[in-house]
Order: C-alpha cells, then sequence, then structure tokens
C-alpha cells in the first residue's frame, strides 16, 4: 500500500520535486486545528522526515475538528497521539514528536537550521513572533498560516524576500475602560478580564502587563487609575505571603470583601446601579463544611457553570497551585513570573473562579470553564473544513518552496462573499524596510549566564564600533528589551550588573537592542 502511494506522488509531482519532498526535513509548530490537518497531508505528500512540537493536552473539546484525535486520548499530548494517528496514513514517515513549548532554550537557532522548512500552524501570537524571529535568524524558509472561523490565509516568509510576521502591525487586543473593569463591570468579559489582567498579573505575573485596560487620560480614568495604584501596592504586600497558610485569605479578604465596601462607600456610584455585595471568607468556609447543602453536579465538567460554593473552592485550590509553582521559579530566577496561559489548568481554573466569584458580586451572570477559555483566549471558533483547505494550500506552499519558487508562491486567503467563498491570491510583498524583525541585525552571543553581566554585553557588544565588529551604538539611546520586558535604558540600569541567569534570561533567549535612529540588533544567547 505504502509504495503504491509513493508511486502516486511521483507520478504527480514528478521524481525530481519527490526527491526534494522525500529528503526535506521538516518542522511542524502546533498539533491542533491546522496541525492534524498539515500532518496528515504531509505524510500523505511524501514528506519522510517530520518534527511535530505541541505543548498542550488533548481537550474534549477538540474532537470535533482535530480527527487524529479521539474521545480515549483526552488528557493525553497532542503531538504524541498525532504522531500516531498519522503514520497509520503511511508507515515509511518519520514522525518525531515533542511535547515541549517552542520557545524552550533547547531550540535554539542551531536547533532550527537544522530543517528544511518550518510550518506554523499556532494559535498564539506571541509564539508566533518567536518562531518568525527564529526562522529568520536560523534562515530557515517559514510558511505561516491561520483560521478565523470561514477565513483563512496562508503564507511564505522568507529571509530578505518576503514580509516576515512582523512586518506589518497585528490588531491590537480589544481594551476595556479602567473604571468598568475596576469598579462597574456590567458584564462577564470585564470580571475575566479583571481576574485575567488585573489579579492574575498582581499575584503571579508582570504586575505592569495591564494591556486589557484602556488607559486613555480622562477624568474617570485618572482617579481609576490612581486607585488602582494604591491596590496594586497593597497586593504586592499580600504577595508576600503566598505560601503561607493565610494567603488565600488575605487575597479573597482585600479583593471580594476590603475593595467592595470600599466601592460601596461611593454612595454616587449607586444611585442608578444595583448595589455590590461583598463576600465573607468565613461564611463560605462554613457552608462548604455543611454537607447537606451540597448541590448535584451533572453535565460535562467544563461546560457546567459552577455554584458559589464550587467557585469558592476552585479558587481556594487554584490559588495554592499557582503560589506553589511561583515560589518555585523563584528558586532558581529571582525575579521568575507565572505568564497566563489559557492552556495552562491551574491559571484558567484561577480566572474562571475569581472571575464568577466577582461577577456573583456584581449580579453578573457567570460562566462555565468552556466559554470563560474562550473568553480570555480571545477564541473565534474554528471550522474544520476552514482548516483542511489552509492546510492543502500550505503544502502547494511547501511543493514550491522546494522547488526555489518565491514568485509563482503567492499569499493565500479563504475569504467570503455573497457568492460563497472565494479563493483570493496576492503577490508577496518586499520587506518592510522599517520592520524591527527581519531588517535589524542578529548575533548570536555565546555567554556564561552564571557569571556575564547584562553590561558585558553592552560594553562588549553594543557599545563596539561596527568596523571593530560590534553594533556601533551610542550608551545614552540604547534601550534593551527581553520581549515586552525593559532590560536597560539609561534611566533604568538597575539590571546592568546582575548575572543574566538572576535577571531570567536563558539560553535561546533573544533580546532586542535599540536606538532612535533604528539601528537594532537581535542578540540570540547560547550558552559557552
Amino acid at each position: 500500500m505504502a509504495d503504491k502511494r509513493e508511486s502516486h506522488n511521483i507520478r504527480i509531482l514528478g521524481q525530481e520535486l519527490y526527491d526534494k519532498v522525500a529528503s526535506s526535513k521538516t518542522l511542524l509548530v502546533g498539533a491542533g486545528g491546522i496541525g492534524c490537518e498539515l500532518l496528515k497531508n504531509l505524510v500523505m505528500s511524501g514528506f519522510k522526515d517530520i518534527v511535530v512540537i505541541d505543548l498542550d493536552t488533548i481537550d474534549i473539546s477538540n474532537l470535533n475538528r482535530q480527527f487524529l484525535f479521539q474521545r480515549q486520548h483526552v488528557k493525553k499530548s497532542k503531538a504524541h497521539v498525532a504522531k500516531e494517528s498519522a503514520v497509520k496514513f503511511n508507515p515509511a514517515a518519520k514522525i518525531t514528536s515533542l511535547q515541549a513549548n517552542i520557545k524552550d532554550a533547547q531550540f535554539d537557532v542551531n536547533w532550527f537550521k537544522q530543517f528544511t522548512l518550518v510550518m506554523n500552524a499556532l494559535d498564539n501570537l506571541d509564539a508566533r513572533r518567536h518562531v518568525n524571529a527564529m526562522c529568520l535568524a536560523a534562515d530557515v524558509p517559514l510558511i505561516e498560516s491561520g483560521t478565523q472561523g470561514y477565513l483563512g490565509q496562508a503564507y511564505v516568509i522568507r529571509k530578505g524576500e518576503t514580509e516576515c510576521f512582523d512586518c506589518q502591525p497585528k490588531p491590537t487586543p480589544t481594551t476595556y475602560p479602567v473604571c468598568t473593569i475596576r469598579s462597574t463591570p456590567s458584564a462577564p468579559i470585564h470580571c475575566i478580564v479583571w481576574a485575567k489582567s488585573f489579579l492574575f498579573n498582581q499575584l503571579f505575573g508582570n504586575s505592569e502587563d495591564e494591556e486589557a485596560f484602556d488607559a486613555t487620560e480622562n477624568d474617570d480614568n485618572a482617579q481609576e487609575l490612581a486607585a488602582l495604584k494604591r491596590e496594586t501596592e497593597e497586593l504586592k504586600c499580600i504577595k508576600e505571603a503566598a505560601g503561607s497558610p493565610l494567603y488565600t485569605k488575605k487575597i479573597f479578604d482585600k479583593v471580594f470583601k476590603t475593595d467592595i465596601e470600599r466601592l460601596l462607600s461611593m454612595e454616587s456610584m449607586w444611585k442608578n446601579r444595583k448595589k455590590p455585595t461583598p463576600l465573607n471568607y468565613e461564611s463560605l468556609v462554613e457552608t462548604m463544611e455543611d454537607n447537606s447543602t451540597n448541590e448535584a453536579s451533572s453535565g460535562l465538567a467544563d461546560q457546567r457553570v459552577w455554584t458559589l460554593k464550587e467557585n469558592f473552592e476552585m479558587y481556594k485550590n487554584s490559588a495554592t497551585r499557582l503560589a506553589a509553582r511561583y515560589l518555585k521559579n523563584r528558586e532558581t530566577v529571582k525575579d521568575a513570573m507565572l505568564s497566563f496561559d489559557k492552556d495552562d489548568d491551574d491559571a484558567m481554573e484561577f480566572v474562571t473562579a475569581a472571575s464568577n466569584l466577582r461577577a456573583h458580586i456584581f449580579g453578573i451572570p457567570q460562566k462555565s470553564l468552556f466559554d470563560a477559555k474562550s473568553m480570555a483566549g480571545n477564541i473565534i471558533p474554528a471550522i474544520a473544513t476552514t482548516n483542511a483547505v489552509i492546510a492543502g494550500f500550505v503544502i502547494m506552499k511547501a511543493f514550491r518552496l522546494l522547488q526555489s519558487n518565491i514568485k509563482d508562491n503567492p499569499r493565500t486567503y479563504l475569504t467570503v462573499s455573497r457568492e460563497g467563498p472565494r479563493i483570493v491570491l496576492e503577490a508577496n510583498s518586499a520587506p518592510n524596510p522599517k520592520c524591527g524583525v527581519c531588517r535589524s541585525r542578529s548575533s548570536t552571543v555565546k555567554v556564561d549566564f552564571e557569571k556575564a553581566v547584562l553590561n558585558d554585553l553592552i560594553q562588549k557588544i553594543l557599545l563596539i564600533s561596527i568596523n571593530e565588529g560590534g553594533a556601533g551604538m551610542d550608551e545614552e539611546e540604547i534601550v534593551i528589551m527581553d520581549g515586552s520586558r525593559l532590560l536597560y535604558d539609561i534611566d533604568f540600569n538597575d539590571m546592568a550588573d546582575q548575572p543574566l541567569k538572576d535577571i531570567g534570561l536563558k539560553p535561546g533567549t533573544i533580546l532586542r537592542a535599540s536606538q532612535n535612529d533604528g539601528n537594532d540588533v537581535d542578540l540570540i544567547l547560547e550558552p559557552m
């Protein structure tokens, strides 16, 4: 059967292209909706050497569109099960499956260089940007793809020849006025944003990362921003109690009781609004101990709206688990933090429970874990047919890439009109000359993470003249970023003399050094 399939592929592709397909090494990042279709297409099209990587496990909600998975696979690794299922389509294919984060240090530039081409099948903007940067640094072609409902696209990214993923600005996330989120929520999304972008970040993550809040200057927002800053300081104090027996009670008393009572003291705010009702920790503990009031549970666990008691119990348990992880990370990296991920069970359970407790206080409908996950992750329902169509286009683009054909490898869009679905082809655009990613210089720097400090990079690389192999930067203009985290500028040099390990840098980290004249440099850190 396998020989017959290969003979068909040779007849369709021609011997020359078939040989290139069979001898190529392909990296597939993501084994979800598009990833499942792509992996099946790859093995059936003659690709023999494939590495598939995905961090997630299979959820029951995946089964309607990720056809390589079945009910018995729930809670198992997506990458491993996808490999087991896909190899049945072509036993001659060699598939390596990795359950890991593509941003892990082990997947450095040299690791990317082993591949003939890379295919992105991700729904995470940050991870897509990371793969884009790594492929550019490794000079490996990338095929980017994505779907939103009935819409989809697929296109090639090739260093120096096409736009990269960051050449054009991406839509910014929806923002909500601070006053609405902090004081007068009226919809479930307001509570979810509060739990995800404020409470989670204040307790376990980057307390300054509140992109979902609209900080536009006006009288209402100015007052709320001031109050928010005050409450942030109060939460920082509570944060120091992480791991202690009273930790969850201190958080609860502050955000679900004291803060609400403070709002109630502003009587003018409630003239035309329903007043919130504070929660009492001790009363809920007593209720939890009263087994006679337990309510029956029914339906799928993640699609059932939890009771008040269940939200309270889940809040305590998830906060305790997250605090333990937070403290463990801090044992090795002094300023380590947790990042919210919709596929992190602890984080999602905490956000769901905390947002539902807040919704209860304000008389707002509460949401199931499934619905809260969709809202917190800004998820647009996926459609299996769209995924299949786009995956097919990705394979066609791979064929043309292997033929070194960029000109006849246009961007492909799947759109809808009054007449129905439509395929639109668009010529590739040249790289944006102002793009800070693909037009910046990059350099791999081998360092001792235990001994090297940030100032070593500044003095020995960034300030050295271009003629001597350095970046030729001006010390007073240098800004160094680790993703969205500021590490250094002329007014913020607290980390300059700290070992790289202590400021959370590790092998594979890409630092962006920039200055006002657009002289940008990416430093890819690798161990000596």
